[in-house]
């Protein structure tokens, strides 16, 4: 069952009613200024930090579903009182539609011969969210209408503000002047930001305090104001501070008026004397009010806003015969790669912006889908990420956006995070030859006495796995690897011994056979760019490493038909033919075979095989199987979810993409397809009813065959899947893959494909590739043109020279 439909020629997907399976969706916002927007007109606005900087309020996990505060807006039109964006009235419309587009959402609703359009969007290099609001008569008579505005607002600190109210409940603090109600709480104790709601036009009243707009044991559905049609003119002081507006309007039959409400963010650098007078300096609000004061300027916003997407969507190009292919390639899965490195994991509906920051594993991986978008932000968060590493190469598990400062609750001891790091550098330099981001003198803990070289920084990466290794060789898991709730050292168990009388022992000795296939994969990596830099040295020490990892693995980390997970605590064997649950995990099948083990002796192949007969569903490949039945305190958090859900074998998006990846490397390019297609938003949408999450963008997870809800999708939006899929689908299906001395064509295809065209900009050249396969085969290349001149090698030259240059390809 369908919900909407894709407009691909606008960009946009269109939902059709508001009665959607869960709230979908959208995020505005480029840099620092970000919000989130149900199809409803749900969702909260922050600056650049969830947790520090929350603006407006939201009541995460609230009854009823998506009503725990928004941008709404309700029509008292004299008969009743309803909103446009069906919530949060709920009153039945005669017309409804949301847009959500790159960058903005357009919502529409019509009632009683009275249309309005509200646009919302955060205009580039602006601090603040716009509300186009366009209202029509639609009718042959008369219609007097009053208009009404609302958000609330957050204390700042969004966890503070949820939970301390004996002070919160007495700091709220507003100003009102004109058409603007600023709310400036607890600026006097800090810097000086405030943030304020307006609107361009004179109002009939306004509100700033919740209980006299709402009545105090009233809703957001009925409001006092509303309901009787006129604002209380109410000053907050303390208690629960909001921002509404009341417009009394009069229009004719086929009249249209136009409004711009601006929510905005402002901070200054001010001196004493402006809090000594306890006034806020207004200085930059009204030259933002003044940006969008007419709707003629709005309109320019969102042209530059389009022209904005259309040049980061245009540097990676798909035409082919398959519409949902060419949608996710070439709008969707960029897009939402975007929206991850904006905000890594911290804020969605399913991340509070509270408990987690920017991830250094998530946003090293999250790099892979955008780095040809914004190769120089790219660059930036590269050193942001360094510069939280620790000095024995190790890293923080996440840092918070605002302070960048690496955080201490959660701490490090992931094992495989400090890897990521080399991966995300390797990429960043294959797409932009800029090999001096090695030479950048980093800090060590954002301790600028600590600082080296970020080619220190790796060294150290690479060789923080060297210094922990397990009795096998192998790596130590630490406290997990990338699978955070398989946790092998959590207790240890010694035979009969219980688990009320078990303690924890010093010497964890869990080895995760997961990163010993990531330092394979991305060890070869390392030493690939320590060699093209000049380093010949450390680019041989680091392939004699690899090289003894490779034998470890296959003398004790193949199970004899797959490759085992891990060693736990005991030496035991984790995901192997003698366990009774858990005998097989999906994540080391992925990277041992990503990094070319087992490619000769047919063991990748077998583990391949294995990977679908076991792990595969119809919605994709569940992590793994058995799914575990009771809980193993030697395993930890894995073994507390329900069979089917999340890490307990639900099908993690994430890691589907490795095995197509693995599948694309042994030459399955059929096989590599297929999962693709099983995952991929565009190819949910026919069961959306199931699958229940956004149909246009990828979901973290989705119930196994295990669940009692197999097929139901959860955490949508903020996920490495995001990345890994636009790699696996770019640079190892379709083959486009950016090298140091230019772009290597290795495609591994179904073999029904006849020919398929990429058109990718490549260091300011634009190379238009159109890969023909006339012997319908899924690897292999049998001749190659530049602008005409036949190739031998299968790297496209980088030229240079700032030209469209026409490559064919034929595969055979």
């Amino acid at each position: 069952m369908q919900f909407g439909y894709f407009d691909d020629a606008r960009k946009e997907y269109v939902i059709t009613t508001p009665a959607t399976p869960y709230p979908w969706i959208n995020y505005l916002g480029s840099k620092d200024f970000f919000s989130l927007i149900s199809n409803t007109g749900g969702g909260y606005s922050f600056y650049k930090d969830a947790k520090l900087r929350r603006i407006t309020r939201f009541r995460y996990n609230n009854v009823p579903l998506d009503l725990g505060g928004g941008r709404y807006y309700y029509i008292n039109d004299g008969k009743e009182v309803w909103s446009p964006g069906y919530a949060p009235v709920k009153k039945e419309l005669e017309r409804y539609e949301c847009r959500h587009g790159m960058g903005y959402t357009k919502i529409t609703g019509e009632k009683n011969h009275i249309e309005t359009e509200i646009t919302f969007f955060v205009p580039l290099d602006f601090n603040g969210e716009v509300h186009k609001v366009v209202i029509k008569n639609t009718g042959n008579s008369n219609k007097n209408i009053t208009l009404f505005s609302f958000i609330e607002w957050c204390l700042w600190n969004a966890l503070d503000d949820q939970t301390n109210f004996q002070r919160n409940l007495n700091t709220g603090e507003v100003e009102i002047e004109g058409s603007v109600i600023y709310h400036k709480t607890e600026y006097k104790e800090r810097r000086d930001h405030y943030a304020f709601f307006s609107v361009n036009a004179p109002t009939a009243g306004f509100d700033s305090d919740r209980e006299s707009f709402l009545g105090t044991y009233n809703g957001f559905q009925n409001p006092d104001a509303v309901l009787e049609g006129k604002s209380k003119n109410s000053v907050a002081d303390g208690w629960s501070p909001i921002a509404s507006h009341s417009l009394e309007l009069s229009l004719d039959p086929g009249e249209t008026r136009e409004y711009v409400f601006i929510l905005g963010y402002v901070e200054n650098d001010l001196e004493d004397k402006w809090k000594l007078k306890n006034v806020i300096n207004k200085t930059k609000a009204y030259r933002m009010m003044e940006e969008f004061s007419t709707a003629e300027k709005a309109d320019g916003a969102l042209k530059k806003l389009a022209d904005y997407w259309e040049d980061l969507l245009s540097g990676y190009t798909l035409v082919s015969r398959d519409e949902k292919l060419n949608r996710m390639v070439n709008i969707w899965n960029q897009y939402q790669c975007m929206v991850t490195f904006n905000l890594s994991r911290s804020a969605s509906y399913f991340e509070s912006g509270i408990g987690r920051g920017m991830g250094f594993r998530d946003s090293n991986q999250d790099l892979l889908g955008f780095l040809h978008q914004v190769p120089d932000r790219a660059r930036e968060r590269i050193i942001d990420l360094a510069s939280t590493q620790l000095e024995d190469g190790g890293a923080y598990h996440q840092y918070q956006p605002l302070t960048k400062r690496g955080n201490d609750e959660v701490g490090g001891n992931f094992n495989d995070d400090p890897l990521w790091l080399i991966l995300a550098v390797a990429a960043y330099v294959k797409e932009t030859g800029d090999c001096g981001i090695l030479n950048v003198s980093t800090p060590y803990d954002n301790d600028e006495s600590k600082a080296a070289p970020l080619a220190d920084h790796l060294k150290r990466a690479f060789d923080h796995v060297i210094h922990n290794l397990g009795p096998h060789g192998l790596p130590l898991i630490g406290r997990a690897d990338w699978n955070d709730c398989l946790n092998l050292n959590c207790f240890s168990l010694e035979p009969g011994e219980s688990f009320q009388t078990t303690t924890s022992k010093d010497g964890r000795v869990a080895e995760s056979v997961m990163i010993a296939g990531m330092f394979v994969y991305i060890g070869k990596e390392y030493a690939a760019l320590m060699k093209k830099t000049g380093n010949e040295t450390e680019g041989l020490r680091a392939e004699k490493e690899v090289h003894e990892m490779e034998e470890i693995i296959m003398k004790y980390g193949y199970d004899g038909e797959w490759f085992l997970r891990a060693y736990d605590d005991f030496g035991r064997k984790v995901g192997s033919r003698e366990c009774k649950e858990g005998r097989i995990f999906i994540e080391s099948q992925g990277l041992c075979i990503m990094g070319g083990l087992g490619l000769s002796d047919g063991k990748a192949v077998n583990a391949l095989d294995a990977v679908e007969e076991r792990l595969g569903t119809k919605y994709g490949l569940v992590l793994n199987n058995p799914a575990f039945t009771k809980y193993y305190v030697e395993y930890g958090e894995i073994s507390t979810y329900p069979e089917g859900y999340k890490e307990n074998a639900g099908i993690f998006c994430h890691n589907n993409a490795w095995i197509m990846c693995a599948e694309a490397v042994v030459g399955r390019g059929d096989k590599a397809f297929d999962y693709y297609t099983r995952i991929a938003p565009a190819y949910t949408e026919e069961y959306s009813e199931i699958h229940r999450m956004e149909p246009y963008v990828y979901s973290q997870m989705i119930a196994g065959k295990d669940a009692k809800r197999f097929g139901e999708a959860k955490n949508s939006w903020l996920t490495g899947t995001a990345s890994w899929n636009f790699v696996a689908i770019t640079q190892y299906i379709l083959g486009i893959k950016p090298d140091y001395d230019g772009i290597l064509i290795d495609p591994a295809i179904p073999k029904e494909w006849d020919t398929y065209q990429v058109t990718r900009k490549f260091r300011g050249d634009i190379y238009r590739i159109t890969v023909n396969n006339p012997n319908h085969v899924s690897k292999g290349i049998e001749r190659m043109s530049v602008d005409g001149k036949e190739i031998v090698s299968a790297v496209i030259p980088f030229a240079g020279d700032g030209r469209v240059h026409e490559v064919i390809v034929t595969m055979g």
